[in-house]
């Protein structure tokens, strides 16, 4: 069985394009749910199979009319929306999606100490429940994709270390080999799951095309600009207790509480952070890129971090 007619919800932000790009790439046609009075999606690049539903997402109707005749949905909403999602699984269920891929595009839920992370604990709520609907509707399937950080948005974000100041903390020694993965490969292999649809069936897929550690990144930037840098240790389990820490707080620091949760889950052996062993590449037609292309990655994102 092959799908043709796909909804995008959440187009924009970082990783929205290059999913929609993956999409229409492979040839599907793309519906991108937007919600009403938005002009998020004004600025998208006008394409022949793409066109733009309006929806109120706190309306099963609303988002049952916009998914009519739609076969797979791709969910891309943003992190405070997360349990919104159960409504447009309703509204998929109702109008005979085939497959739903809900927003993950992170670490591997199949770890328990992931499990545990606050800022998992949506996400997780989310796998039970589509579970549970896959189970009671076996015309209705799921794939969850992780992909662990992405790399090229990471790097320039400074998760990695400060590309512009050439200053980094290296988590629990810095050589934590990291499975990382671009925005475009994260786009193409979402297509490639609706490609290969029975062996992507209610399962998760790992997914990356590079693995890398800290100490790695800052050797490849000096190589490309020839500059020293400025690095101290730093424990991501401390890191993670200060986080858990400031979320107790009345009005906690949200920056503080996620990027101490993202170092420890990015950065930590515990948290399954190296997928090498188990990456499902294979089945979503994605493959690792070679040092070169790497060493090109990291010098497009040296340049944006520091125009």
């Amino acid at each position: 069985m092959s799908l043709k007619k796909i909804a995008l919800v959440g187009a924009t932000g970082n990783l929205g394009p290059a999913i929609l790009a993956a999409l229409l790439d492979a040839g599907y046609e793309v519906t991108i749910l937007s919600r009403e009075r938005s002009t998020s999606t004004d600025s998208l690049p006008s394409h022949r199979n793409q066109k733009i539903a309006k929806v109120n997402f706190e309306d099963v109707n609303s988002i049952t009319a916009a998914l009519e005749g739609i076969e797979g949905v791709v969910s891309n909403v943003a992190s405070h929306a997360l349990l919104s999602q159960k409504k447009i699984i309703d509204a998929a269920i109702t109008t005979g999606v085939k497959r739903f891929l809900p927003s993950d595009f992170g670490s591997d839920l199949s770890i328990e100490a992931n499990k545990s992370v606050p800022f998992n604990t949506p996400k997780v709520e989310i796998h039970e429940y589509l579970e549970e609907k896959s189970a009671n509707h076996p015309d209705f399937s799921y794939t969850f994709v992780y992909t662990g950080p992405f790399f090229d948005w990471s790097l320039v974000f400074g998760l990695f270390g400060d590309l512009k100041a050439h200053d980094a903390t290296l988590w629990d020694g810095g050589e934590t080999r990291v499975s990382t993965t671009t925005l475009s490969s994260v786009g193409k292999a979402v297509a490639g799951v609706f490609k290969n649809l029975e062996t992507t069936r209610n399962r998760e897929i790992c997914i990356a095309d590079t693995t890398i550690t800290q100490k790695q990144i800052i050797e490849m930037v000096k190589e490309i600009d020839g500059k020293e840098w400025t690095t101290k240790t730093g424990g991501t389990a401390e890191a993670y207790q200060l986080g858990l820490d400031e979320l107790k707080k009345p009005e906690p620091n949200m920056q503080v509480v996620i990027f101490n949760q993202l170092y420890r889950i990015i950065f930590s052996d515990e948290h399954g952070t190296n997928m090498e062993d188990k990456l499902d590449n294979d089945k979503v037609g994605l493959s690792m890129k070679t040092e070169e292309q790497v060493r090109e990655v990291v010098k497009n994102a040296l340049a944006r971090a520091t125009m």
